[in-house]
């Protein structure tokens, strides 16, 4: 009798698009997934998985490019800075049409979001499946709280970006989970000394020249990095001297302070709740919001689950 297996899809943003490739190796290999639980960019890509949308959602991300993304931002100081309507419109074309039920998917999936009242973790198995995934995916200062049943939600990130629990709690047995933070921490910023190679770098990011954090070159948030500078240069000049080390931007500091928190966070709750097998592809040279890098992310997941096919195939019994 074969096992319930599980999929718990973290968050990760951009290198999120690597759960696509995860999900593609698994069915290369005729490995049944039944239930998909995931956080953020993980809800997203669970939920188009689930309602077997996948091969819409990843027609379309791998379409993207820089001119795409920048159709999505919008400087709304009160909302965050994505233009949330025009947004929803896609993912309604490409993830599940609007008024969809998360109970009528073809598998059972969940959405984890966080109370901004209470701090307690949410749980979307049932009800509007947009709703879960705007809830899943309101990173503060990016996307706009969700208000649902009286309460004000945001990014699960915060409490459980791999929510192994969720997964086992809709009835898996065995637990692949995909992580994508756990080699950001101490790498996404550190430039390379004269005379060290790629691999003394890191052998991960082997080819991938590190460069000091620019929001320039980061992502979509650097097509609003010019304006912004404008602005915040007449009020709080530059002072600093020509050698001394580069103050990090305004959307680098987020970007950094939210991939170490749910690093730290993700930690924690798999020491206690550890999945059965944990796929972690290396990913620190892909800025939070390159979501235009779909295909080399998309491929770096397939990649490290092909490597990690015999450790799977014992993890359920094979």
């Amino acid at each position: 009798m074969s096992v319930k297996i599980g999929l718990a899809l973290g968050s990760g943003a951009a290198r999120g698009w690597a759960h696509i490739g995860v999900i593609r190796a698994l069915e290369e290999h005729g490995i049944e997934v039944s239930v998909v639980s995931g956080c953020s960019i993980g809800a997203i890509v669970g939920a188009a998985y689930t309602s077997s949308n996948l091969d819409a959602l990843e027609k379309w991300i791998r379409s993207l490019n820089r001119m795409d993304l920048a159709k999505y931002a919008g400087l709304g100081v009160g909302s965050g800075f994505i233009n949330t309507s025009r947004l929803n419109d896609d993912f309604a074309l490409n993830i599940c049409p609007k008024g969809t039920l998360i109970e009528s998917f073809d598998k059972p999936f969940g959405a984890v979001a966080t109370d901004l009242t209470t701090g307690r973790e949410v749980w979307f198995t049932e009800g509007d499946a947009l709703t879960a995934l705007w809830a899943s995916i309101a990173v503060p200062g990016v996307f706009p709280s969700v208000s649902h049943n009286g309460s004000w939600l945001v990014d699960g990130g915060l409490v459980n970006p791999i929510p192994v629990s969720m997964c086992r709690s809709l009835g898996a047995e065995v637990v692949i989970a995909v992580g994508l933070n756990s080699d950001i921490v101490g790498k996404r910023s550190r430039k390379k000394v004269k005379g060290e190679t790629e691999k003394e770098v890191g052998e991960e990011v082997s080819k991938v020249e590190l460069v000091e954090a620019d929001s320039k070159s980061d992502d979509m948030f650097g097509l609003l990095t010019g304006t912004l500078k404008e602005y915040s240069s007449s009020f709080f000049p530059n002072k600093q001297q020509s050698d001394a080390p580069k103050q990090p931007s305004f959307f680098d500091t987020i970007a950094s302070s939210v991939n170490i928190m749910q690093d730290r966070i993700a930690r924690s709750r798999m020491a206690g709740d550890p999945p059965d097998v944990l796929i972690s592809p290396r990913l620190s040279h892909i800025g939070l919001m390159e979501f235009h890098r779909a295909e080399e992310v998309i491929k770096s997941g397939y990649d490290l689950t092909m490597q990690q096919m015999d450790k799977i195939r014992y993890a359920i019994g094979e």
